[in-house]
C-alpha cells in the first residue's frame, strides 16, 4: 500500500504552520545532512535515488547538481522554478500553499550540496495565497535557525528570496526565468552555456522545480534506496498527477511513478462523467501529446509515455470525453502557444500564426481542401527548428491531434460545421 510522501502533511491542520512541520519530523533532513554528510555526499545520495525532474524535461537532479564547478570565483545560486504556467497543472500551488516547509528545507538541502548561499523562487504573481504562506515561512524558518547564518550550528549561511513573475508562460522555460529574474524581456537565452556554468548574472545557477526539491529531504533522511523502491528503476519515487477536465472526481492525486494512465483516470479519478465515455487523455499538460482512449494502458513515467509518443511533463492529467470536439480542443491550445510565445525565433512566432489562421478557418466551418496537409507541413516547419521547446510542445500536440482524430477535421471541411454542435 503507497503512503503519501509529499503530501502527508496535507490532511493535517495548520499544515503550513512550522510547528507542525517540526512535529512530523521537518528539518530533521537537513540537521542530517549538515552532521553527517559533505556537499558531494549529499549529490552521489540524490544521484544513487535517480530523482529526475519534475518541471517537464526529467532531467537527473544528482546530475545537474554535479554540473556545477567546485571552484570558482562567483556565487552561486539556487533557483526554484515556482512559476508553473502550463495549463492543467496546480500541484507546486497545493506543496507551497499547504506545506511550504518542505520547500524550504528541500531548498537549503539542496543549496548545501552545491555550495549555494542565495536561492530565488520564481513564482507566478496570481499565487498569492502561496506568496503569503512563503513569506511567513521563510520569517518562521529564520527565526528558528533554519535559515541565516550559521544555520543548526554549522558554517553553512543560506538566505531565501520570493520572486514574483507577471503571468508570461515563456517563464518556465528555465533561461528565460532567469533573463526575468535579472529584470529583462523574459526570452530564452542560447545555450551553451548552461546555467551551471554561466546562470544568474552570469554565475553557476542550478534550477530544479518545486516538487523535485521537497523530494529532497525524503531521500536524505529515509535513503537513496527508499527512493529506488518507490515506481520504475529508471525514473522512480512518489509523483504528484493533477487530473482535470471531463472526469468525475478532478485533483491532486500523489502516487507511485509509472501508475498505468487507465488506473490514473478510471480508478482513483473514477472515470468519464455519467452518459459518457473517454476520449483521449492529454497526460501532462497541453504541451503533450494526447493519448486516445486505446492507449491508456501506457505508464505514468518519462521512457514509457515517450515511447507511446507523448511525454510525462508536468503531469497535468486532462481528461477529454466523447462530448468534446478535437478540433476545438487543438485550436484553444494552439491559441495558447501563439499568445505566449515571446517572439523570438521566427518559426514559432510566424509559424504559430499561420497555425492558428488556419485552425479557425477550420473549426469555423470555412476550411478548404488542402488544410490539413498546410498544417502538417506548418507542423513540420515549426518542430526541431525553435530557440525553446515552447514551439515544439506546441507542434507535437497539433501533430498527435491530426494523427488520431483526423476524421473529425476531416468532418469540420467537408460538412462545413462542427459535428458536434
Amino acid at each position: 500500500m503507497f503512503e503519501p510522501v509529499l503530501l502527508k502533511n496535507l490532511a493535517v491542520p495548520d499544515s503550513y504552520l512550522l510547528s507542525t512541520y517540526e512535529a512530523g519530523g521537518g528539518y530533521q533532513a537537513l540537521a542530517k545532512a549538515l552532521r553527517e554528510y559533505t556537499p558531494d555526499e549529499v549529490i552521489d545520495l540524490v544521484k544513487q535515488s535517480n530523482l529526475r525532474g519534475r518541471g517537464g524535461a526529467g532531467f537527473p537532479t544528482g546530475m545537474k547538481w554535479s554540473f556545477v564547478p567546485k571552484q570558482v570565483d562567483k556565487p552561486k545560486y539556487l533557483c526554484c522554478n515556482a512559476d508553473e504556467g502550463e495549463p492543467g497543472t496546480f500541484k507546486d500551488r497545493i506543496i507551497m500553499e499547504r506545506d511550504p516547509h518542505q520547500l524550504i528545507e528541500g531548498l537549503a538541502v539542496s543549496a548545501y550540496a552545491i555550495g549555494a548561499k542565495t536561492a530565488y523562487v520564481y513564482i507566478r504573481g496570481e499565487y498569492v495565497t502561496a506568496i503569503r504562506r512563503l513569506e511567513q515561512a521563510i520569517a518562521e524558518a529564520h527565526e528558528k535557525g533554519y535559515l541565516g547564518t550559521g544555520i543548526l550550528g554549522s558554517n553553512f549561511d543560506f538566505a531565501i528570496h520570493i520572486h514574483c513573475g507577471a503571468g508570461a508562460y515563456i517563464c518556465g522555460e528555465e533561461t528565460a526565468m532567469l533573463e526575468s529574474l535579472e529584470g529583462k524581456r523574459a526570452q530564452p537565452r542560447l545555450k551553451p552555456p548552461f546555467p551551471a556554468v554561466a546562470g544568474l548574472y552570469a554565475s553557476p545557477t542550478v534550477i530544479n522545480n518545486v516538487e523535485t526539491l521537497a523530494c529532497v529531504p525524503h531521500i536524505v533522511a529515509r535513503g537513496a534506496d527508499w527512493f529506488r523502491g518507490i515506481g520504475p528503476d529508471k525514473s522512480p519515487g512518489p509523483k504528484l498527477y493533477c487530473l482535470s477536465g471531463q472526469v468525475r472526481k478532478p485533483g491532486l492525486y500523489e502516487l507511485p511513478m509509472g501508475i498505468p494512465l487507465r488506473e490514473l483516470v478510471e480508478g482513483h479519478a473514477g472515470g468519464a462523467l455519467p452518459g459518457h465515455k473517454i476520449k483521449a487523455v492529454i497526460p501532462g499538460g497541453v504541451s503533450a501529446p494526447v493519448i486516445p482512449e486505446h492507449g491508456l494502458e501506457v505508464r505514468m513515467d518519462f521512457d514509457s509515455l515517450a515511447a507511446a509518443g507523448s511525454m510525462l511533463g508536468s503531469a497535468g492529467v486532462i481528461v477529454i470525453d466523447d462530448s468534446t470536439c478535437m478540433v476545438k480542443v487543438a485550436t484553444r491550445i494552439i491559441e495558447f502557444f501563439h499568445h505566449e510565445s515571446c517572439g523570438k525565433c521566427t518559426p514559432c512566432r510566424e509559424g504559430l500564426n499561420w497555425v492558428v489562421k488556419v485552425l479557425r478557418r477550420v473549426e469555423g466551418g470555412d476550411g478548404a481542401p488542402g488544410d490539413l496537409e498546410q498544417l502538417d507541413m506548418l507542423c513540420k516547419g515549426i518542430f526541431g527548428n525553435t530557440f525553446c521547446a515552447l514551439g515544439d510542445g506546441a507542434a507535437m500536440g497539433l501533430r498527435a491531434a491530426l494523427a488520431h482524430f483526423r476524421d473529425e477535421f476531416v468532418a469540420h471541411i467537408e460538412e462545413r460545421r462542427c459535428p458536434f454542435h
